[in-house]
């Protein structure tokens, strides 16, 4: 737990001085007549600069900046006008959503494939199996996403081209957004999910070879058990352990993957959110975005660290 809550206490400080180590200033972006936030009238730009504390000291900066956060306050978006937390509720559900939906669909996917695939070492559905997910895990996320859009939303118009969902389906009823809100979800969870099932499944097939001529099936096999019941309840459950342990590292990968994804599809969530951040130099949505991200795979590892002491005892200090 002390080591969690270091690691915690280091992002944040990471946090605070990565995006002041990047070139430009936010301030930069109020010169520039294309942009958003063009600000034209000097003093204003010098009275924002006032309001945001980027006219002080690094070290004074830091210390508010600790001082807020203590009080759960990440800030006032440049961009927006508004607090970043509220900026950053808006966005978290659609990223909460995208990256959970791919990861459960990646794990589901390659756990069964890799089991089916590691009790048939070596047959034709193995090989037809390890090729397929080689083959997809090396495809970048970002190739993956920009093909998908041109071939199923450009070309065959099978999938929205953009966007979480259609502008006013609420109206339309609870099923009837629920079913809308899928649709736009299904293409980039895909894949997403496709860039983590290849390594799930490598994972879970090589843990199943390693069971195959364990003593435990030999016994089973002498005592008449099906190969059914050896293959799941035994095999695979004594197999699952390095998979869990993928599954939690998998989340820092998402979260990642999740940029290129929401930024390739259009997704209002927050990789995109990110993305468009750094571009506009709107350091409290970079600060806050880093800051809920990073957190998130963190607590994630911890929890799966948790998990994985209490499903093997003789990994307990």
């Amino acid at each position: 737990m002390a080591s969690y809550v270091v690691v915690v206490f280091f992002l944040i400080t990471l946090n605070f001085f990565l995006p002041r180590a990047l070139p430009g200033a936010p301030i930069s972006a109020l010169d520039d007549p294309r942009s958003e936030t063009y600000v034209g009238d000097e003093s204003s730009r010098i009275a924002v600069e006032n309001y945001y504390g980027l006219d002080r000291q690094l070290g004074d900066q830091y210390t508010t900046y600790l001082e807020d956060l203590v009080q759960g306050d990440l800030g006032t978006s440049i961009r927006f006008n508004a607090p970043v937390t509220e900026v950053l509720g808006d966005r978290l559900p659609w990223t909460l959503l995208l990256v959970g939906t791919a990861l459960a669909l990646a794990t589901g996917v390659g756990m069964v494939a890799g089991v089916h695939s590691g009790w048939r070492r070596g047959r034709r559905a193995d090989k037809g199996l390890l090729a397929l997910f080689l083959a997809i895990d090396n495809f970048p996320v970002f190739f993956l996403a920009s093909i998908a859009v041109f071939v199923f939303a450009v070309k065959l118009g099978v999938f929205p081209l953009s966007g979480a969902r259609t502008p006013f389906s609420e109206s339309s009823g609870v099923l009837a957004e629920i079913a809308d809100v899928a649709y736009h979800l299904a293409l980039p969870a895909t894949v997403l999910a496709l860039q983590f099932a290849a390594f799930q499944y490598l994972v879970m097939r090589a843990s199943m070879v390693g069971e195959l001529e364990s003593d435990y099936l030999v016994l089973g096999r002498a005592k008449g058990l099906g190969d059914r019941a050896l293959k799941y309840r035994y095999a695979a459950r004594n197999a699952l352990l390095p998979s869990l342990t993928v599954a939690g590292l998998q989340v820092g990968v998402a979260v990642t993957a999740a940029i290129f994804v929401e930024t390739a599809f259009a997704y209002p969530g927050v990789g995109r959110l990110m993305f468009e951040s750094v571009a506009d130099r709107d350091y409290p949505v970079m600060q806050g975005c880093f800051l809920l991200l990073s957190v998130a795979v963190v607590t994630a590892n911890f929890v799966v660290e948790l998990a994985y002491r209490r499903l093997d005892p003789r990994t307990s200090p």
